[in-house]
């Protein structure tokens, strides 16, 4: 029973009370007497949440932590506030958001890793367990309305089509009444794939209309935070801001970046040193602190060759054009809590990165994050990109910086992202604001804690227990420890003393201010990599007690408390999940190797005019093999023009579409090469099959293949398409049937746009070399089975 208001909140829902007293037989009795009907709420006193979490963002990038990005916003948030200075992640998105909405470790809730390489073990899976219910569902079974913005991460890769299930989505078992956002690791901020609940929808206006998605969710939260304090005044709010910012592509609009002309001339390792002054100056380290040496494979500014630096230099002003840019948005979000006088009643986390900075844009950065990720880094030359440099961070690119940048803005620490054994990739910083909670101000706070942390302190700050029983099922122990303690004791002894950590390998362990840390991995090495053994690793010990930033390894002069930290490892990571290790990625990729499911198996699938937002990994994988497209279509009398079915966008992806009554197959190969055959019939008005056989080369991955297009069963074109891309064309796109949503595939569609003229019936996508034959027509006798969809 919560001893504010004696509401029995351990179990939740609440159960219901129902009437004790007389009951009469006619309500006009004088003796008719009932309680009036009250609606849930938590208990007085308990404050709005607004949970704001930025991407990909390293310590040393905001200029409240001393960065170059300027960040304005946050700086006046922190000068009324708190900033904690030793906060940490997991090291990646996914499981730093599992773990932050549930105050569990990652590997406890089935986050081990993203979504997309989950395995069937249980600290992998992807599947968050039942007994653990995430905080906003725990707020919503309190009586606070709930809101989540921007990016979602956490649902399980086969869960992610308009069909579900939504058990693991937002709206469904995540506790949020409403959701505007996306699904998925990233997305592009000028084409992105929008859901509304569970519903997908396409943005209001067009890049060139002036459109960005980090614009866009901001305008949605304001509006949904005014009309909640409009109708609910008395009922707190929980909301959970999660831009898509500033995780690759890196786009934001050409003035912002141009904000930084100049600015990053001299190069990451100078840049570095700047940082490390300026973060002194503000007190986020300590005097006595050491500038961390970078690490051999990360090359020197003074290697790098004159055609290349323009380009480099470009691309970190892009970065922090992009993060100001945020910065700029999540201000609005606070001004419009301040104009309706919510502000002090408003307790506010804006944790400035859920890993550090992402060296996964390849050492020398890309126009096309894909290419690089998937195998083909060699694409993009130097001369590539010096052509393109006016293009990065527009429509066009899906552009990411040179990892000498993400570690330059993890300073002054070592790594970045996905390196959980070292601060660079998990320590964030964070800012605490809640006057009506919070007595000081523009104070930094020191004690160790951990994302995990923010759900227990949430609870607290509300005076709500963490519930036993949820839905039926009996919850598991919160595993973070509430930070409440510290809002107004600078002095207080830390209570969070040990903390694991791990991600693809790299692993480490927190204990009294002693680390012990190895790293397994190197997060900008893709694909199959030669990996030692686990137990091969070295193991490196650190006392961050008089050594902040981990730049003196202690593990030969103190065998003893290495080896005893080790064992500490190993004992917590039993504890929660974390073992079996698992270090691999290709494999991963492979959902039958790694035992998850698949949305769609077999050799066939059939999809409908008007579906859409299927991603990827919702459609038959017909990569790497041949296959034949087959589609059923009615023409107007006006004649054939736009899109049958199309996949990816503009910087990968195939579309078969109509132009000028003809029809076309356009495969993009990264946005770098571009092929196309057209047909040399027009497709006559009334229905139609349309076909496309793709008769693969064969001898490994990535190879081209024979195109020929057909017009009810007779050849009308052929061609070749001599490379294809061997993963995926994007982590974002999607397939569609009768348009396109999102970026165009092809530049080429036509007077209708990206819309068929007419109606697309069907569409069948048919696998392997029989499908490939003389049959090329679907015959009416088997339109049973084509409406039987997939078999």
């Amino acid at each position: 029973m919560s001893e504010q208001d004696k509401v029995y909140r351990t179990i939740l829902p609440i159960p219901d009370r129902p009437h004790v007293g007389l009951t009469t037989y006619d309500a006009r009795d004088p003796d008719t007497k009932y309680p009036p009907i009250r609606e849930l709420r938590p208990p007085a006193g308990a404050p709005n949440v607004l949970v704001v979490l930025i991407d990909d963002v390293g310590f040393g990038a905001s200029s409240v932590f001393g960065g170059p990005c300027q960040t304005p916003n946050f700086e006046k948030l922190a000068a009324n506030g708190l900033r904690y200075n030793r906060f940490h992640t997991t090291a990646l998105c996914s499981p730093t958001r599992q773990a932050c909405l549930t105050g569990r470790n990652h590997h406890s809730v089935g986050m081990g890793g993203i979504t997309e390489i989950a395995t069937s073990a249980p600290g992998y899976s992807s599947i968050l367990p039942n007994s653990c219910a995430p905080l906003a569902r725990i707020l919503k079974l309190n009586g606070y309305s709930t809101s989540q913005f921007g990016k979602c991460h956490e649902v399980p890769v086969w869960q992610t089509s308009p069909v579900g299930p939504f058990d693991a989505w937002p709206t469904g078992g995540g506790g949020f009444e409403y959701f505007y956002g996306f699904l998925g690791g990233e997305t592009n901020q000028y084409y992105p794939a929008l859901y509304e609940g569970t519903t997908p929808i396409e943005q209001n206006k067009t890049p060139e209309e002036g459109y960005h998605f980090t614009d866009d969710m901001t305008t949605k939260a304001i509006k949904w935070i005014r009309q909640q304090k409009a109708l609910m005044p008395d009922k707190p709010f929980f909301t959970y801001f999660a831009p898509g910012a500033t995780h690759a592509p890196h786009h934001v609009p050409k003035e912002w970046a141009d904000k930084y002309k100049g600015k990053f001339d001299q190069g990451w390792d100078k840049l570095r040193e700047e940082t490390f002054a300026r973060q002194k100056l503000l007190g986020v380290i300590p005097n006595d602190c050491q500038l961390t040496e970078r690490h051999a494979e990360i090359p020197a500014w003074n290697t790098i060759s004159a055609e290349m630096k323009p380009v480099l230099v470009r691309q970190m002003e892009l970065y922090a054009g992009f993060l100001e840019h945020t910065d700029c948005h999540t201000g609005r979000l606070i001004d419009a809590i301040t104009d309706l006088g919510i502000l002090d009643d408003t307790l506010i986390y804006v944790i400035i990165g859920d890993n550090g900075a992402s060296a996964e844009g390849s050492l020398q950065g890309c126009f096309n994050e894909i290419a690089p990720l998937t195998g083909f880094p060699h694409l993009e030359t130097a001369a590539f990109l010096t052509e393109r440099l006016e293009k990065l961070g527009g429509v066009e690119a899906y552009n990411h910086y040179a990892v000498g940048w993400a570690h330059a803005m993890c300073a002054p620490y070592q790594w970045t992202k996905q390196v959980a054994s070292h601060f660079g990739g998990t320590r964030n910083g964070t800012i605490v604001h809640w006057p009506k909670g919070i007595e000081a101000k523009g104070e930094v706070r020191s004690q160790f804690h951990h994302v995990i942390d923010v759900a227990p302190t949430i609870l607290e700050a509300a005076g709500l227990p963490e519930p036993v029983f949820v839905n039926g099922v009996q919850q598991r122990p919160i595993e973070g420890i509430s930070m409440l303690y510290s809002f107004n004791d600078a002095n207080a002894a830390e209570r969070r003393e040990t903390q694991y950590f791990e991600m693809a390998g790299n692993r480490g362990i927190y204990h009294k201010g002693w680390t012990a840390v190895t790293r397994h991995r190197t997060p900008w090495e893709t694909g199959r990599v030669a990996l030692p053994a686990f137990d091969d690793d070295v193991w490196e010990l650190y006392d961050t007690n008089s050594d902040w930033s981990q730049s003196r390894n202690l593990a030969k002069e103190n065998p003893e408390r290495l080896h005893h930290l080790q064992r500490l490892w190993l004992i917590e990571a039993v504890k929660y999940n974390v073992v079996p290790l698992d270090d691999r990625f290709a494999e991963r990729a492979n959902s039958e190797l790694a035992g998850r499911p698949e949305l769609i198996t077999g050799n066939r699938q059939i999809l409908f005019g008007g579906m859409g937002r299927l991603t990827e990994s919702s459609v038959i994988n017909y990569k790497n093999k041949s296959h034949a497209v087959t589609a059923e279509v009615v023409v107007p009398p006006t004649g054939a023009e736009g899109v049958i079915i199309a996949v990816g966008g503009i910087i990968g992806g195939w579309s078969l579409y109509a132009k000028d009554g003809k029809p076309i197959y356009h495969y993009n190969f990264y946005g770098v090469h571009r092929y196309t055959v057209e047909g040399t019939s027009m497709i006559p008005p009334g229905t139609h099959q349309v076909r496309m056989e793709f008769k693969y080369d064969g001898g490994g991955l990535a190879k081209g293949g024979t195109v020929t297009l057909y017009l009810d069963g007779n050849t009308i074109g052929e061609g070749r398409v001599d490379q294809t891309e061997p993963l995926l064309f994007s982590a974002d796109e999607t397939c569609d049937v009768g348009f396109q949503a999102g970026s165009p595939s092809s530049t080429d569609y036509g007077p209708t746009g990206n819309r068929f003229s007419g109606e697309v019936n069907w569409v069948e996508i048919d696998l392997g070399d029989d499908a490939v034959s003389l049959d090329h027509l679907i015959a009416p006798e088997d339109r049973l089975r084509v409406a039987m969809a997939t078999q």
